[in-house]
């Protein structure tokens, strides 16, 4: 039994599946680095907000310092900030590329990359994905051929990492939502989005949270896509 207070960083925190993780790891007794472009400074002292650009490298490492700096460890990181922008393949502007790459790739990779070395010297640690399961099958309704590279590319990456460091004490999961109940949805598409899902229904910020959760307590699990998605997956 140890009193140690276990630290979690959440990337995309000011809001919607964000803001739910940083509660769901709060209400665990976790102390947390909450991270997005424009999150509010923290009252609660074993919150911490830092606001950046995830795609900047500079982020990533002020997140890990700060960490450091204020409770000397780092126990999981939720890779959670991304965004979506579905259109026809030709429809792409440059400018949507970049920017897809920029938060939902380059954030992954530079946040990730300064915080494996604090686990390898820990011996332990968890990283999770918060991925999308539109990344693993083609629709003709939805096209989001950005969404498929990079969120699947993050699906490719996770596998790739839980078996690099297995061995280290680290394990990486991912989760993979369908359509959220969240601020990005109009209520008036609800009843569309919905038909998406064979259970007919949206999925809710706390299916997400458990999800993470879950992840978090499956000590024997890594390299795991936990699909969130009313069904979405298995009805393909």
């Amino acid at each position: 039994m140890t009193n140690t207070k276990k630290v979690a960083i959440v990337t995309g925190a000011s809001q919607g599946l964000g803001e739910g993780i940083v509660n769901g790891y709060r209400s665990r007794g976790y102390a947390v680095i909450a991270s997005s472009r424009s999150i509010k400074p923290s009252s609660d002292p074993d919150l911490v907000t830092v606001a950046g650009d995830i795609g900047d490298p500079e982020t990533g490492k002020k997140l890990v310092a700060t960490a450091l700096e204020k409770f000397g460890r780092i126990d999981t990181l939720v890779n959670n900030a991304g965004i979506f922008i579905g259109k026809a393949f030709t429809d792409y502007t440059e400018e949507d590329y970049r920017l897809k790459l920029r938060t939902n790739l380059d954030g992954f990779f530079f946040t990730t990359q300064q915080v494996i070395p604090v686990m390898l010297k820990q011996g332990s640690g968890h990283v999770v994905q918060i991925t999308a399961s539109t990344a693993e099958f083609a629709s003709s309704r939805s096209p989001a051929f950005i969404a498929m590279l990079t969120k699947g590319g993050m699906n490719a990456a996770t596998k790739s990492l839980a078996i690099e460091y297995a061995k280290s004490g680290i394990r990486v999961n991912a989760v993979a939502p369908g359509v959220i109940k969240t601020s990005m949805h109009s209520p008036a598409n609800f009843d569309a989005l919905a038909a998406f899902h064979p259970m007919n229904k949206l999925g809710e910020v706390e299916d997400i949270v458990r999800a993470v959760l879950y992840l978090e307590d499956a000590a024997f699990s890594t390299g795991e896509i936990v699909h969130v998605d009313g069904g979405l997956i298995a009805g393909r």
